[in-house]
């Protein structure tokens, strides 16, 4: 018991990090498009397959952790499928050509992959 009061800081560190690096990558997908379209500027590092592929290696590696590890302990399946649907979502951005399309399976991936977390944290106080 005393173990695991030492972990739920950690999974509570974990599942916040998710959560705001789905923001940030959602926040990054819109300014992408307003900066690289409106005014041409950053599209080698906005648009970089690598930026995007690092992104997504660090979600996926967070929301493993943070979320498999609390659906693990709470048994509650919801979190763990929203998040892999979301990091789905994300991988399918990487498929298509730089531009809305990309943005929109992005922002659909991050924002589920954010409600898996949200539900994780939920579920730890119960």
């Amino acid at each position: 018991m005393v173990f695991q009061r030492a972990i739920n800081p950690i999974r509570r560190r974990l599942d916040r990090a998710g959560i705001a690096l789905s923001a940030a990558c959602a926040l990054h997908c819109l300014l992408s498009i307003v900066l690289v379209s409106g005014l041409g500027l950053g599209g080698e590092f906005f648009f970089s397959p690598d930026f995007h592929r690092i992104g997504l290696a660090i979600a996926t590696l967070i929301a493993g952790v943070a979320i498999g590890w609390g659906a693990l302990r709470h048994r509650m399946a919801a979190p763990f499928v929203i998040a892999m649907v979301g990091l789905t979502f994300m991988g399918g951005a990487l498929a298509v050509e730089h531009g809305p399309k990309e943005a929109i399976l992005t922002i659909i991936g991050v924002a589920l992959v954010s409600l898996g977390h949200i539900l994780n944290l939920r579920h730890m106080h119960r």
